[in-house]
């Protein structure tokens, strides 16, 4: 299996010129890919003292940006190399002001793993939930630097704990220690033989806690709110468009609906507003309108939606009603509103917690939908209950980072 997986990421390799033609996002992913070394050359030198963080996406970023940051608190002397195998986490925070140098990580084979960590030679190298990487992985272990996983995720039907996962078994032994989300990812690894695992939960809380100390106020939200019931439709898809579409044109003017959807290309934006019959103002055309006298507002743009979440009174998250994935309900349970999604979110702990908890609803249809956000809306005394639910749960949550960073300070490795 080692000899094969070796064959087979040379020729993934070699195949980037062709799969950069298939779309424009494996374009980026290609020729990303083409400047990886050197952009690190550019950026760190010999000797200089590095912590290396991978993220699959944008998503592990966010959940790795708590734990970023205590360490940048705590050795400031360390630079900081954030590495993304998918262009949304890398376009997104390319020019992060958090880390020192941000670059694709290069494809997976014994070359580039040899020659990436030798001219690194990270102090620790950290991977954030799902990633795990046999040759970078090997090449660490040879080198003696340790491998954290944080905000780690298990699941009994990964190939881990399958009988013919013998190779993926052998990579997690080059993992220092497990920083897991749950008891159940705890007990599989043990299962396995592993017993270098710690139950911290899920960065991403501590992540999402900080949000509401922070200045969420956004002057055109404030004024296209205006005073009236705000429903916030967060990263949504076309799937969920047909959930809630039909709610919006007939809702009363008393209600306004602020809708971010998950792609924001022309196309997509302008089906979105076609089939809205409502008054609807997008962003990009929002400069000198009176905004409070639209009832929806489109954000065809991106960097708001966690400080949009704070003018909620109602929350749906996108993701769910098709098979693209749940988005990130923490962001606005953090304001202590209710969230609701669509109905394929089993992978997703955190959403069948709070569904658990009466903090989150799960929908499947639109007169589903409708019946739960009519209630909310209805009720005050229920919204309130529900939203409080949800804020608990996240303040319950927290603790993550402060878990990791004392096994990384107590290892004396940095």
């Amino acid at each position: 299996m080692k000899i094969l997986y070796a064959i087979l990421s040379v020729l993934f390799q070699w195949s980037l010129p062709l799969i950069g033609t298939l779309s424009s996002k494996l374009r980026l992913f290609a020729n990303g890919r083409k400047h990886s070394f050197s952009v690190l050359e550019k950026n760190l030198k010999k000797g200089d003292k590095v912590i290396w963080f991978h993220c699959a996406s944008l998503g592990e970023y966010e959940q790795g940006v708590p734990v970023m940051e205590s360490l940048k608190k705590e050795y400031p002397t360390y630079k900081l190399l954030v590495t993304f195998f998918s262009p949304s986490g890398y376009e997104a925070k390319k020019k992060s002001t958090l880390a020192d140098v941000v670059l694709y990580l290069p494809v997976d084979t014994i070359r580039n793993a040899k020659r990436f960590v030798k001219y690194v030679q990270p102090k620790m190298a950290l991977f954030v939930k799902y990633e795990f990487w046999p040759n970078y992985f090997q090449e660490l272990k040879k080198e003696g630097i340790p491998v954290v996983i944080i905000s780690a995720a298990f699941r009994e039907n990964q190939s881990f704990f399958k009988w013919y996962g013998g190779f993926m078994r052998t990579v997690l032994r080059s993992v220092s220690h497990f920083f897991v989300q749950d008891e159940i990812s705890k007990e599989l690894l043990n299962r396995i033989g592993f017993s270098n695992v710690s139950v911290s939960g899920d960065t991403r809380f501590d992540r999402v806690s900080h949000q509401i100390e922070m200045n969420n106020k956004v002057d055109f939200i404030s004024e296209f709110v205006g005073g009236r019931l705000c429903v916030v439709i967060g990263s949504s898809w076309k799937e969920d468009e047909e959930v809630f579409i039909n709610y919006i044109n007939r809702a009363p003017a008393s209600l306004c609906f602020i809708i971010a959807p998950h792609e924001i290309k022309e196309s997509g934006v302008a089906s979105l507003v076609d089939k809205i019959t409502k008054k609807t103002i997008r962003y990009s055309d929002r400069e000198g309108k009176e905004l409070n006298s639209y009832q929806v507002f489109v954000m065809n743009t991106i960097g708001y939606l966690s400080r949009v979440y704070s003018y909620a009174d109602i929350t749906y998250v996108g993701g769910a009603m098709g098979t693209s994935g749940l988005h990130n309900i923490l962001e606005p349970a953090t304001f202590g509103v209710p969230v609701i999604i669509g109905k394929n979110f089993d992978k997703f702990w955190e959403a069948k917690q709070l569904q658990k908890l009466a903090g989150l609803f799960s929908v499947s249809s639109q007169e589903e939908f409708s019946v739960i956000i009519d209630r909310l809306i209805d009720d005050k005394q229920f919204r309130e209950k529900t939203g409080m639910i949800s804020g608990h749960f996240i303040n319950s949550n927290t603790g993550a980072t402060h878990t990791i960073m004392t096994y990384i300070t107590a290892t004396g490795n940095l």
